[in-house]
């Protein structure tokens, strides 16, 4: 379990996902830093995308979670930040690989796209495997992003 807070934000279309991930988070003892949104009025992405990666530059969060209607827009507003490296994961699979060879430190996810079950399994995922290192070290470091 991570010592920090998961930084967790998400627009309106995201909204009802990010409260469920909320809820399970405290379930298993994370501290969930809640950047929102905190209600169904429309509001826009990247504000929130933005916010969590500002958190992680900023050292409040080591990881954070980003939601919206499928995803997208979210991680490319939160990947402007290069402390971020935000992967949109529709599988668990996808969540593991992200941790394994990219060394993620921000989920997105689809609100419209994926249900509740398979977010929280990628969820799960991303927060129980640990980076490789390794050539995918090498790889990650030519990215030239520093989380």
């Amino acid at each position: 379990m991570s010592a920090k807070p998961i930084a967790l934000a998400s627009d309106h279309a995201g909204f009802a996902l990010k409260e469920k991930i909320k809820e399970w988070l405290a379930a298993r003892g994370y501290e969930a830093l809640d950047l929102g949104a905190h209600g169904l009025e429309s509001v826009d992405y990247p504000d929130f995308g933005t916010a969590v990666g500002d958190a992680i530059a900023a050292g409040k969060a080591e990881r954070g979670v980003i939601v919206c209607g499928s995803g997208i827009g979210i991680s490319i507003a939160a990947n402007r930040n290069p402390a971020v490296r935000a992967a949109l994961c529709q599988s668990g699979l996808m969540a593991r690989l992200s941790r394994q060879h990219n060394d993620a430190n921000v989920l997105a996810l689809g609100a419209r796209l994926i249900g509740d079950e398979v977010a929280i399994d990628c969820l799960n995922e991303f927060l129980d495997t640990p980076f490789e290192g390794g050539r995918h070290q090498r790889r990650v470091d030519k990215l030239g992003i520093k989380g």
